[in-house]
């Protein structure tokens, strides 16, 4: 009910903003040689030729438009228990928070008068009608795996897919050069959350980046789905011959500590040989977009040529 409330509420400020946008004179409005349509999860939106008041609503756009060479005016955080990961706050600077992933605050959003508004269906499929109200708005279907069609997409919104091709063909180009060290070996993804131990597959943000670079995965890794959720005494199913661990947030930490000391996690194959390495949590589960994918490549390159 309080929830409700408060999108009846977010819904009025939108259209008293719209109300007076009514009364602006014509030239303040988007002329239709100014605008392009865009095609989205969503259907067709009318976006302005060259967007300049920017609100992205995920971690995922916020790292698109950041490598597209655009600072949006406004971004969400993954939860309000946390911050945005390091290297979005370094690019973004001083951008303004308009709440968390799912839980945007529209009477925020609103009072910036953006001219775009970009997440996904699985982010804010709920809040579509009240943000097309405020500005025009693109969804992506889903996030995660689809990273690049969600890239290009933004992309197609801001009006700079040739500059989108070109920086996914060049980590493509990147993500290959780094798999020819992969000598076939078996790379397992493991995540720490509150209260969850999850074990990622190939229908992950970083199960495409490792399958672009050519790393074989473990049986019980090859399915589509993100990931799976394992119990501490279950954990010898993170085996490989490589293991990239990282943790998301303090209480995460935490437990990710108990089990790296445990028995358990001592007995495992990749521990044994020093190939068990702590990966950032922010770039490769958060990141979600080129800037992280290519940070990623990075801890690849540095960490696969060790034998």
């Amino acid at each position: 009910m309080l929830r409700h409330r408060r999108l009846l509420a977010a819904l009025s400020a939108v259209f008293a903003l719209g109300v007076a946008a009514c009364g602006a004179p014509a030239s303040d409005q988007p002329a239709p040689s100014q605008s392009r349509v865009v095609q989205h999860a969503k259907g067709q939106t009318n976006v302005p030729e060259k967007p300049q008041r920017v609100v992205v609503l995920d971690t995922g756009e916020l790292d698109a438009v950041l490598a597209l060479g655009v600072k949006p005016i406004a971004t969400v955080l993954p939860d309000a228990n946390s911050q945005l990961q390091p290297y979005l706050a370094e690019k973004a600077g001083n951008i303004e928070v308009v709440g968390t992933i799912g839980s945007p605050n529209l009477e925020k959003i609103a009072a910036l008068k953006p001219d775009l508004i970009l997440s996904s269906k699985t982010r804010d499929d709920e809040h579509y009608d009240a943000l097309s109200a405020i500005a025009p708005t693109v969804f992506a279907e889903t996030v995660g795996k689809t990273w690049k069609d969600n890239f290009l997409l933004d992309a197609e919104a801001l009006g700079k897919r040739a500059e989108a091709d070109r920086i996914l063909a060049d980590y493509q180009t990147r993500a290959a050069e780094i798999g020819k060290q992969a000598g076939g070996r078996k790379v397992s993804m493991l995540r720490f959350t509150p209260g969850d131990i999850r074990l990622y597959g190939k229908g992950s943000f970083i199960g495409t980046i490792l399958a672009d670079a050519g790393f074989n995965r473990p049986d019980n890794q090859l399915g589509d789905s993100t990931f799976s959720k394992l119990s501490r005494e279950q954990v010898s199913q993170a085996d490989g011959d490589m293991l990239f661990y990282a943790a998301y947030g303090d209480n995460a930490r935490r437990q990710m500590g108990e089990v790296t000391n445990s028995v358990q996690w001592s007995t495992l194959n990749a521990v044994r040989s020093g190939h068990a390495i702590e990966v950032p949590d922010g770039t490769w589960y958060l990141g979600l977009g080129p800037i992280a994918a290519n940070l990623v490549l990075d801890d690849l390159e540095k960490h696969v040529g060790k034998r």
